[in-house]
């Protein structure tokens, strides 16, 4: 019995699709997401409170970008993060109509139809292209693991639950206090 050979789709076949389509092309595959829960859309509410904390603090520096926002890392990964974010002296070089290149900081934000993909597909699709800061968010269970690259390789620098603060080893002074982004 001869199986069907499954399509291969590249950034092509994505960029064809209508404007706002609820897909990201993962290792070639289309993968289709519902629209975020309202618990994603509070906490990315609370994240974006904390950035603008933060530019105020430290003066703007670099680009914040949330999704949807198509990343076009080669010919059959265009993801979109949560949350990224761009240095200031990297703009011009990947900031195009989508960002072509990898982001330095990437956040995602866990849910049911997404955990697998941001947990396994899209880590390994950010380390393997160099996302030097990666930032994992769980509503389930109100913690978040921050991941920084080594060598080529995530590590996880820091493990942090709901009482506690995240701190970015990227961006100094730029903390996240889990307590409110949870409350």
């Amino acid at each position: 019995m001869l199986t069907a050979e499954k399509k291969k789709y590249t950034a092509e076949d994505y960029m064809m699709l209508e404007e706002g389509a609820p897909f990201q092309l993962i290792n070639y595959d289309l993968v289709m997401s519902p629209s975020p829960l309202a618990i994603h859309q509070k906490i990315l509410y609370e994240l974006s409170e904390a950035i603008v904390l933060y530019h105020i603090q430290n003066g703007k520096q670099g680009q914040w970008m949330y999704s949807s926002m198509d990343v076009r890392f080669d010919e059959g990964n265009v993801l979109q993060p949560d949350v990224l974010y761009i240095s200031e002296k990297r703009k011009s070089e990947i900031i195009k109509d989508r960002i072509e290149g990898a982001p330095d900081l990437v956040m995602e934000i866990l849910s049911p139809s997404n955990a697998y993909y941001d947990l396994r597909q899209k880590k390994d699709i950010y380390e393997r292209f160099g996302v030097k800061e990666y930032i994992i968010i769980d509503p389930i269970a109100q913690n978040a693991d921050l991941y920084t690259l080594n060598s080529g390789v995530y590590e996880l620098n820091q493990k942090a639950e709901k009482a506690e603060k995240l701190n970015s080893v990227l961006l100094p002074g730029l903390s996240f206090d889990l307590s409110k982004i949870f409350a």
